[in-house]
Parts: structure tokens; C-alpha cells; sequence
């Protein structure tokens, strides 16, 4: 189970009909608490940061959030219950999963191997398949954001997620964790699904190592890396390692699809 943490004064007891129990986590938009729904489901419920809540560019980032969330198929994110975005207090509360991130699961437990790194692969691959079928490009993929539930990895905070459609450009902003970045990222290019598979690719090298596959010390070392130097592969072995180099190509154009991926893997 998640850590979960005391409330702390000013918090909230109650949002709409959902009790406010403890913090799940607290980022840059807001607070991730802990709830409980009338039925007595647990749930997570997002509160955006009361001066965010006035600012004009942030409210419409928590909005977009909200709404490429409930685009991609629920079986590979955290089902968006229901939300309040106009409200004083904008919250959207979510499908609670229990279980640890990635992160600290590699952290706490040690690296990932054999089949329990090939399965781990197979789903976020497939879940990234999801993302961007919805048309979506998630931008921070990364070992915080693969949630182990009891049936198997959802991927989830589309803070910075961008929807691919007529209207929207990928372009110029640098987001995202820099360790998992890919070089168009860094370069402030244009960002597509292939920068979630360089992503993808850093993130299971993690999985693998308990560590980032271009180092961990400085952003601006590490940037370095990324766009100038081959990552460390650790251990990895057979098809996994091949497609996990592939995707970590310097050129976007030569990445595999997640599709691809599953194929690979599966082909063995």
C-alpha cells in the first residue's frame, strides 16, 4: 500500500461527497489525498493548489490533465471517477490503486528480473499503446509514474500530457524528469509518442538496475549524456535489451512503437 500521511492543517475534511482521510503525495499542481466515496470505496483525490486554482494557464493544464486521463482505456491508468474543475477548489477524484510505484518498489525491494522484468515491460508497453491510441503523448513517462496495482502496472499523472490532434503543436517547452527525457525533449524539438518510448526504454532499464541508464548526478550532466552519449544498458539480455536499445536511439524516427515492442517481445 502507498505511504499515506497525516493530514496536515488546512487540509481538507471533505470534498463534495468524498471524506478526506490522509495525503497521498504533494507535487507542483497540488495535493494527492487519500478518500473515501459514499459507498465506502477508497479513492484518490487530486486538489489543485488553491493559487493555481486562480491561474488562468494552470487551471486549463489541470483541465486537460483531467480530460486525457478519461481518454485512455482504464484498464492501464487510474479511472477518473468524477471531478469539480470550475469549483473554488478544482479536485477530480480517481480510482485509488494499491500498490507502490515503481520507483520505490525498485528502491525498497531491489531490481526487477527475469520474468517479472519481460511482464513489466510487456504491460507498460501495452499501456503506452493505449495512451497514445487515445491520441495522447504522456511527455513525463518515468518510474514515479508506473503504479504496481495487485493486477498489474498503471500508468498515470498526465500533468504534462499533450493531445495529438488538428489543433496542437508538441513543440519548444522543455518538460518532463530530465533523467527519462528524451534528446528532442532536451533539444526543445518536437515531442511525439516516440519521446514516451525513449522514456519507456529509461524506465526499464531502471526497473533493471535501480538506476537511470544515463547516470543520476547533475540535470545538466545527465542532459549531456542523453543527447551525446550511449546509455548503460546494465544486464539486460535477449529481446528485451534488443528492443530497449532500439528505443533508445537518438533519432526518434528509428524508435519502435509500442506495438512494435509487444511484437518483439512476444516473437522472441
Amino acid at each position: 500500500m502507498p505511504d499515506v500521511t497525516a493530514l496536515q492543517p488546512g487540509d481538507p475534511s471533505r470534498l463534495g461527497d468524498y471524506e478526506v482521510s490522509g495525503r497521498l503525495g504533494e507535487g507542483g499542481q497540488g495535493v494527492v489525498y487519500l478518500g473515501r466515496g459514499p459507498g465506502g470505496e477508497q479513492v484518490a483525490i487530486k486538489l489543485l493548489r488553491t493559487r493555481l486554482g486562480r491561474d488562468g494557464k494552470a487551471h486549463q493544464r489541470f483541465v486537460r490533465e483531467v480530460a486525457a486521463a478519461e481518454r485512455v482505456a482504464p484498464f492501464c491508468t487510474a479511472r477518473v471517477i468524477t471531478a469539480d474543475l470550475h469549483g473554488e477548489t478544482p479536485y477530480v477524484v480517481s480510482e485509488y490503486v494499491d500498490g507502490p510505484s515503481l520507483h520505490d518498489r525498485v528502491r525498497d525491494g531491489g531490481p526487477l528480473t527475469g520474468t517479472s522484468l519481460d511482464r513489466l515491460a510487456i504491460v507498460t508497453a501495452t499501456a503506452l499503446a493505449a495512451v497514445h491510441e487515445a491520441g495522447i503523448v504522456h511527455r513525463d513517462f518515468k518510474p514515479g509514474n508506473v503504479l504496481l496495482a495487485p493486477d498489474g502496472p498503471r500508468v498515470i499523472d498526465f500533468g504534462i500530457a499533450r493531445v495529438l490532434d488538428a489543433t496542437s503543436t508538441l513543440t519548444s517547452q522543455l518538460v518532463g524528469t530530465p533523467a527519462f527525457m528524451a534528446p528532442e525533449q532536451i533539444n526543445g524539438e518536437e515531442t511525439g509518442p516516440a519521446g514516451d518510448m525513449f522514456a519507456w526504454a529509461g524506465t526499464i532499464i531502471y526497473a533493471a538496475t535501480g538506476r537511470p541508464p544515463f547516470g543520476g548526478d547533475t540535470v545538466a550532466a545527465v542532459m549531456n549524456r542523453i543527447v551525446h552519449h550511449e546509455p548503460d544498458l546494465g544486464a539486460l539480455t535477449g529481446p528485451l535489451r534488443e528492443v530497449v536499445a532500439a528505443a533508445l536511439n537518438k533519432d526518434p524516427a528509428q524508435r519502435p512503437t509500442p506495438r512494435d515492442v509487444i511484437d518483439h517481445m512476444v516473437k522472441g
